[in-house]
Formats: C-alpha cells, structure tokens, sequence
C-alpha cells in the first residue's frame, strides 16, 4: 500500500522548479508504471516541448481525471517531518496533493473502480506551459479535479491574473548633476505609485481584486542617475480583465513600456453536495484545462498561506484525509454519467 507521507517527502527532495522538472517528471513515470500493467491502465509521457513533459495514467475511459502540478517556486527546501507535518518545498503546493491523488487511485483500483485519470502537469507557478499543452491533447475527460491548498474544503471559485512587466528608460548623469540625466527609477515610480490608486472591481463571492509589486530592479550605482529600471506587477482578478488593462494603461499614459505577459481568467467552480465550502484569491490550471478536460472542482490539504514560504507544510492529518476525499469525489462524479 502506498504511504502519502513517504511519498510526499520522496517528491520533496526530488527538486522540480519551475522549466526544471524532468527529474520529478521521471519519477512519477515510473512510479506510476507498475500500477497500471495489473489493472489494464496505461502511462504516457505528455510533451510539453523543451525536454518536458506532463505524465498522465488513466484505467479504462477517463471520465474523471485528477490534476495538479509537479513544479514549485525556488528555492529548494529538503523534507522533513515531525509529529504532525511534512515540511519542505512543495509539500503543500503541491507534492502531497500528488501523493494524496496517486494514493486514492490505489484505493479505487483495488475497490475495482475504473474510467479515471490522473494528470501531474509542469509550468503552473510560472506560465501553465504544461497545462495548455493538456488542453491541446484532451483524453475525453468529463470532470476535472484539480488539486491545490485549500484546507480540504471545495472551492467554490478563483480569482484570475494578470501579469506585467514594465520597463522605463532614462540617461545617465553624475548624481552631482542630476539636471544632466533623466532618472529611470524615479520615472518608473510614479507609475508605480498612480498604479496603486487604481480602484480595482470587487464581486460577491471572490471578494477584492489586489495589485502586487512584486519585483522592482535598476541602476548602476548610487552616484548615478540611473538609465533603466523595471518592475513585474501581478494583479488579482475578480471580473472581466479588460475594464483593468484599460484603466492599467490610461495610468500608464505610455511613460514606460509595459508587456502583459500573463492572463489567467477566474474561475467559478462546481459545487458536491455534503462537501463544505470556500473561495480562494489565487489562480491555478483549471482556466487553462477545464474547456477540454471537463467540468472542474478544486480542493485540496494544506493552506495556501504557508505556501511559497520558508516554512511550507502540510499537516499529515489532512493529507490522510485528502486521499478519502479525492476517492469519494471520483466515485461521486462517476455516478453522474
């Protein structure tokens, strides 16, 4: 019988970042593989281009197929455990939810349940490359379980993104003289800040949309003016993204260069009778897969409020509980056909 807490401090320690996951790709191949020659199944290498891929197992005709990511955001903490967590990079987002899923397809190979899938894809926490790749090469799936931290609890809708970089150019002068150059920093940071007063939507069930500076770089030294600076700026969708380009570009007013370089739509999610609810702020893969993978439901253990951080964890206890609910959910979904 498969051990989640093994498993999730094996995936741990196999570093997967974000372009770099072919090791963990590799591993979940093959420890997939001995699982589906018994039971009919089959598991296949899903190219994503660039070396990588996604794994996708299925026995019989998928009609529910189970989801979430392999790649994590830097830098690699190794696993480690105490009494009640598994800690280390990507323990909750989104290792364990990898185990938890690979451990009830056991459960339901053995209870003789068939017509699902399980689907590990790379890129989500940077660009969803392997998500979009799936999406092109659907396997007929009526239902989507996607898995992210969310405590257990079925999310009833996430919010969307959109993703800038912006660029200012300058000219470079001695400090001493400042009337000689023309500051990039401080051109890019009164765009910076009129981006702040933007009032961004709300809505009833996703909450407030949020903008996030999230990197800013520049100069050369502190006694010169400097000639570039840039910023990525992350915005929380809670509506429709084209009444917040447009307001995002008449702040602009074309002082820097901006590129958008990432959409997310929001997603608003399906709902199992007897499973308790919640909504979440941040994105995942199901924009990207639910179109051609089926009607999509999102839950997942562990809380997103650890992930992404130093002390990433999951508590064993939902983990545990995590593999009952993926199992029940299935077998849930399958009654519907």
């Amino acid at each position: 019988m498969i051990n989640p807490c093994e498993l999730t401090r094996t995936l741990i320690d196999r570093e997967s970042f974000s372009n770099n996951e072919q090791e963990a790709a590799s591993f979940l191949f093959d420890f997939l593989s001995p699982m589906a020659l018994p039971y009919s199944g089959r598991v296949e290498r899903m190219d994503v281009g660039d070396g990588r891929f996604n794994v996708f197992a299925c026995w019989g005709d998928p009609i529910v197929t189970l989801s979430t990511h392999m790649d994590t955001v830097p830098p690699f903490i190794p696993s480690r455990e105490d009494h009640e967590h598994i800690w280390g990079r990507g323990a909750c987002d989104a290792k364990g939810i990898i185990s938890a899923m690979i451990a009830a397809a056991e459960q339901l190979l053995l209870r003789a349940v068939r017509n699902f899938g399980l689907l590990f894809v790379v890129g989500e926490e940077r660009d969803s490359a392997g998500a979009k790749a799936a999406a092109r090469n659907p396997r007929g799936a009526r239902y989507l379980i996607n898995g992210e931290p969310t405590e257990n609890l079925l999310a009833l809708g996430s919010k969307g993104a959109l993703r800038y970089e912006l660029a200012a150019q300058g000219k470079m002068a001695h400090s001493a003289y400042p009337e000689l150059g023309r500051s990039a920093i401080e051109a890019l940071l009164d765009v910076l800040q009129d981006l702040r007063r933007i009032p961004l939507p709300e809505d009833p069930l996703l909450g407030r949309g949020t903008m996030n500076i999230g990197t800013i770089a520049g100069g050369r030294a502190p006694n010169v003016i400097a000639d570039a600076a840039c910023a990525e700026v992350m915005i929380r969708l809670v509506g429709d993204a084209d009444p917040v380009r447009e307001a995002f570009t008449a702040a602009v007013a074309g002082r820097v260069d901006v590129k958008e370089v990432l959409h997310v739509p929001l997603a608003r999610l399906g709902r199992i009778v007897g499973f308790p609810t919640t909504v979440v702020s941040y994105t995942t893969d199901i924009p990207f897969l639910a179109g051609a993978w089926g009607e999509p439901f999102l839950v997942g253990p562990g809380t997103i409020h650890v992930a992404h951080t130093a002390e990433e964890r999951i508590p064993k206890k939902q983990l545990m509980e995590a593999v009952e609910i993926y199992s029940t959910m299935t077998e849930r979904l399958l009654q519907r056909v």
